[in-house]
């Protein structure tokens, strides 16, 4: 999975890009080594653990890039998680980029309308619609967007405040998967597979 990161990042990067890889393993750091990408340094401890979030460990980077002289416009997160995200859909994400954006996200079409399959308990214990809108078929729903992941492009100043203008951009279903468990992990393993076949 990190190979297919490093292979999209490096695909749609510029000249006076850099490319960092945050990690505290040794054993990833040695594969990333080994592709040709130098990791400029060792996750802190605090920052590795389950607990830590995707902000606490973009903040450490960039603040570690500052300290060296480097404050670069904008960053681009593209998590492991995504292996079906190509150097093609990076590129089209930055070409959305504009500096009024706080932030272009990846999306996918959701599976799950919630005005149409969305439920919860009321008091009773009894099933009511999450939403008041009522639609009595699911293409009349209006279409409802699911960030995937894959892709996260903002400002290295919008970053310390709240983005509210979030522009999307739209990955098909077959792209978009994310690992989240071993389940996600086969589906992703056998797409991969069944599309490199396809190609021979």
């Amino acid at each position: 999975m990190i190979e297919y990161t490093l292979d999209a990042a490096l695909g749609a990067m510029d000249e006076g890009d850099e490319l960092c890889v945050s990690t505290d393993d040794a054993e990833i750091i040695e594969v990333v080594e080994n592709y040709g990408v130098k990791v400029p340094f060792v996750r802190p401890v605090e920052l590795a653990s389950d607990t830590a979030g995707s902000e606490e460990v973009i903040r450490h980077a960039i603040d570690w890039y500052n300290q060296k002289g480097l404050d670069f416009e904008v960053v681009v997160l593209l998590q492991v998680t995504s292996p079906l995200r190509n150097a093609k859909h990076v590129k089209e994400a930055l070409a959305l980029w504009k500096s009024d954006f706080d932030m272009v996200v990846s999306v996918k079409l959701t599976d799950a309308n919630p005005h149409y399959v969305f439920y919860e308990e009321d008091e009773y214990g009894f099933l009511q619609k999450l939403t008041d809108r009522i639609f009595t078929r699911r293409q009349d729903c209006p279409e409802i967007y699911e960030l995937n992941g894959a892709i996260y492009i903002f400002s290295r100043y919008m970053f310390f405040s709240k983005p509210s203008r979030k522009q999307k951009y739209l990955m098909d279903k077959f792209s978009s998967i994310d690992i989240d468990d071993e389940l996600d992990f086969i589906l992703a393993e056998q797409l991969i597979t069944n599309s490199l076949q396809s190609k021979t």
